[in-house]
């Protein structure tokens, strides 16, 4: 028997969708062919959540690592101290197997920042909270929906504050890694595009000075290194249909510059990668979605298509 694939499943907020999503993910996937999937998580809410929306609840197929961490008192719907502090534990968990040489990529369900953060937990996301667990330095944000691959210069950052991390060093930074991460889909040349910062890529400086003391210069070096790169372009045309095809990936300077194009054309079905770290991890492209829970009509597509990512890209690790 061919060994397949061990991926971590992390329940995510209880309070939120996840439960539902993974519980849909492996009923309707047919998981078994090409990875062994274990979810970590609390197999009694599991059970609550498979009754809830009466759907079977396989524990004969499916490993659960149950860290009994959720209580009576934790309600659904909405974010609370006791949601965010067991989502950072399923987490933690998925981690501490990673790093173990346990599984071979993990797979998060969506968390509340608030939940975290009631959980005195100050992370801005995942991605952030991943970073920090695995000691990594050089990481960055990615989702990969239909035709497009966008990675993200800034991520969860108020938009004041987005011209104050726009920097030469930083997106140099992204370019390198964004450039070495896509060898993972079997590319040796990858096609970089860049987008601007500003409307018409500054028009020259007069619409602000980024894209020339500190877009272009980053551009600049990278194509020195051998990296294929083009850019800046104006953010309203580098998505329109007959320009993104041009590239393997587009780096973008901050979340909705990148996201809305990308959610337009693949919501529900694109998925969150996290670049550089020691291991594969993948997730859905959407939040807790409180306002549908229990009501069983929660969409799995974005989880599904995170299993199936975090299973190319470990096969194509192996490779590399």
């Amino acid at each position: 028997m061919k060994n397949l694939p061990v991926i971590a499943i992390t329940m995510g907020d209880p309070a939120g969708i996840g439960p539902e999503i993974i519980l849909k993910t492996l009923a309707e996937t047919k998981f078994p062919e090409y990875c062994s999937p274990i979810i970590i998580g609390d197999v009694n809410f599991l059970k609550k959540t498979a009754d809830l929306i009466n759907i079977p609840f396989l524990t004969s197929k499916i490993p659960v690592i149950d860290l009994k961490n959720v209580c009576e008192e934790i309600s659904l719907s909405r974010p609370s101290q006791l949601s965010g502090m067991a989502a950072v534990e399923y987490i933690k968990e998925a981690v501490r197997l990673a790093m173990a040489d346990k599984v071979d990529a993990i797979i998060t369900a969506p968390i509340s920042k608030e939940a975290i953060h009631l959980a005195g937990y100050k992370y801005q996301g995942h991605t952030e909270m991943l970073a920090e667990l695995t000691n990594t330095k050089d990481y960055a944000m990615m989702i990969a929906g239909g035709d497009i691959r966008v990675v993200l210069v800034t991520t969860h950052v108020a938009v004041k504050d987005v011209s104050h991390l726009i920097n030469r060093d930083n997106i140099l930074r992204i370019i390198r890694l964004t450039n070495r991460s896509l060898k993972l889909w079997g590319l040796s040349k990858p096609r970089i595009g860049v987008s601007a910062l500003n409307p018409h890529a500054g028009e020259a400086g007069i619409f602000g000075r980024e894209e020339i003391e500190a877009i272009i210069p980053a551009i600049n070096l990278a194509s020195s290194e051998g990296i294929n790169i083009s850019g800046p372009f104006p953010a309203d045309t580098i998505f329109t249909p007959k320009k993104r095809v041009e590239f393997d990936a587009i780096i973008v300077m901050y979340h909705d510059q990148g996201l809305i194009p990308l959610k337009m054309t693949a919501f529900g079905k694109a998925v969150n990668i996290t670049l550089g770290l020691p291991f594969i991890r993948t997730s859905v492209d959407h939040g807790t979605a409180y306002d549908i829970v229990g009501k069983g009509i929660a969409d799995p597509s974005s989880l599904i298509e995170a299993l199936k990512m975090a299973v190319r890209l470990t096969q194509n690790s192996q490779l590399c």
